[in-house]
């Protein structure tokens, strides 16, 4: 008997250090510079092509890789307007080749800066091909060097509010008013960016989300901070006349100077990383219309500054209040959905193509006239398969649960996703793993408005979001269990 008691002692030490090992969380980060190095540079952002030549602040690739109990998770956010999903399958098909994790735990989103160098096509900013070529592997390099920057660490989860910076830019308008859309059409009753206190508009057309979540994790040795994650409800800021990470980027570098990442007791460790993912910001912007315009205008990139710094402040609240952990469950699920793609009728196409044969184009040999360009849009919509994949993920990080779309996504449908949440904080990226256009709820689809017209930019069926919705319910009820 003492014998066996002795046996089954040691048993238990094994089994109990065995899920220590098992437990033990690691946690790896690294940027990646993406920079396109030929100028001038095609621009997305904007209903015609732009170019730059000139860089205010590079473009990168920011990756987090989490290891925990034997399950991996990598979050990896782009500085681009839009990804294709091409692009990102690629980068993930590398990145699992290199890091031994699988394709289906790699989350890569682009943050949606107006100011980043074309990847996917859109109105008439066309990509530069021998550009687009090097970035999958680019955004692998990111992943992969974060995963050999893997050590124990401690990771936490939080949020804070920050009201201050983020307006719906969609507005009712009045009742007896009305303006043209580019279809001949005065029905719409929802108008984007209606301008500053415009008569023919009553009031936002939708909430806000302020909330800025946060994922945290520092090093188990000594507390060096590794990495922060962040999520917050805004489009982006702009107005900045060249290549631009936008606020994204601007939160990053404020972040990691709160932080003191720089200090000299780091010397010679891998780089702090701070990131900023774009949550369900489809119908969200920073310009307030209820209010006249700002005069004077401020300085080029003088705004994107003043909103890193807000929305930092509200980042570093809810750092100070973490609970810090060695150990999360980490789980993934993901589907791929088949979703019909709006598409013109017979007659609408004639008329698209009359428009655009018989509208002048400018110097440039792009069209100005608002019409032309959704005539353009038409054509090269009806190329488009009649149905298309649609890539939805969800994570979990302990009980922090994060939900994946490819979209431009509206704010309700992230708001209804958080009212959902099963375990203890929620929050949602958009732009991730692919670009399908926005994604309006079906109740926006009837107020019509520039998020809803028919285009490559927004093109999914008018009930995407509710097929959305409750798939992502299911893959994060499957995450929870």
């Amino acid at each position: 008997m003492p014998t066996l008691r002795i046996l089954i002692s040691v048993l238990g030490l094994l089994t109990a250090g065995s899920a220590c090992v098992a437990a033990t969380l690691r946690a790896g980060a690294h940027a990646t510079d993406i920079t396109p190095a030929s100028f001038p540079s095609p621009i997305n952002g904007g209903m015609k092509g732009a170019f730059s030549s000139t860089v205010r602040d590079p473009m990168h690739a920011r990756s987090l890789v989490i290891e925990s109990g034997g399950a991996s998770l990598v979050l990896c956010i782009v500085d681009a307007c839009m990804i294709p999903r091409e692009i990102c399958m690629e980068a993930r098909r590398v990145a699992a080749r290199a890091t031994g994790i699988a394709e289906s735990r790699i989350l890569i989103s682009a943050t949606h800066a107006h100011s980043c160098a074309t990847l996917t096509p859109a109105f008439q900013s066309d990509p530069d091909p021998a550009y687009v070529a090097t970035v999958p592997a680019r955004i692998a390099e990111s992943i992969i060097r974060a995963h050999a920057n893997l050590e124990p660490a401690e990771i936490a989860w939080g949020s804070d509010r920050d009201p201050t910076q983020v307006f719906n830019r969609r507005w009712f308008v009045k009742e007896g008013q009305n303006y043209e859309n580019p279809f001949d059409g005065k029905a719409d009753r929802a108008w984007m960016n209606p301008g500053h206190q415009n008569a023919k508009v009553a009031g936002s057309a939708g909430p806000v989300d302020d909330e800025v979540a946060i994922l945290a994790v520092r090093a188990k040795s000594g507390g060096r901070p590794l990495a922060l994650w962040a999520n917050y409800s805004l489009h982006y800021v702009g107005g900045v006349p060249a290549i631009s990470a936008d606020y994204f980027a601007a939160f990053a570098r404020e972040t990691a100077v709160r932080l003191g990442t720089g200090d000299d007791r780091y010397a010679g460790k891998p780089a702090f990383v701070g990131a900023m993912s774009n949550g369900t910001s489809g119908n969200i912007n920073n310009v307030n219309y209820a209010r006249p315009a700002p005069s004077p205008r401020p300085a080029p990139g003088a705004q994107v500054e003043t909103v890193a710094r807000s929305v930092a402040n509200a980042a570093m609240r809810a750092w100070a209040r973490l609970e810090w952990r060695a150990d999360a469950r980490v789980a993934t699920a993901e589907r791929d959905i088949s979703l019909a793609v709006r598409k013109a009728d017979a007659a609408e196409l004639a008329r698209a193509r009359r428009i655009v044969e018989t509208t002048p184009r400018d110097k440039d040999g792009q069209f100005s006239d608002r019409k032309a360009i959704y005539a353009r849009e038409a054509l090269l919509l009806d190329a488009y398969p009649d149905r298309v994949p649609v890539a939805l993920q969800a994570h979990r990080i302990g009980d922090l649960t994060i939900a994946a779309i490819p979209c431009e996504v509206f704010v309700e449908i992230g708001l209804e996703l958080k009212a959902a949440k099963s375990l203890g904080q929620h929050f949602t990226i958009s732009l991730a793993n692919g670009y399908n256009g926005y994604l309006p709820t079906p109740e926006h689809h009837r107020l019509g408005g520039y998020e809803t017209w028919r285009a490559r930019s927004s093109y999914l069926e008018t009930d995407a979001s509710t097929v959305i919705v409750a798939t992502l319910r299911e893959l994060l009820a499957e995450v929870a269990r």
